[in-house]
């Protein structure tokens, strides 16, 4: 399995859960992108971001990570 494919433990509880993650997001897009899904009948879940366990580009989100959460979702 490669970095790519790895979740970590939580993520991994929250999926068996029924949540997805959807992405990661800072204001104001978070407040936009989380009405949506309330609008669409999604329950929603947000979580600090944990900047070690992203493998993507995310060297902006490093800088400040308490700007940024991680929005997972499921269908109510």
């Amino acid at each position: 399995m490669g970095d790519s494919d790895k979740i970590s433990k939580k993520a991994a509880e929250l999926a068996a859960e029924g949540w997805e993650k959807r992405a990661i997001y800072d204001e104001p897009r978070l407040s936009e992108v989380v009405q949506l899904y309330e609008e669409l009948g999604f329950e929603i879940l947000l979580q600090p971001l944990d900047p070690a366990e992203e493998t993507g580009c995310s060297e902006c989100m490093r800088m400040k990570p308490e700007d940024y959460k991680t929005l997972f979702t499921r269908k109510r």
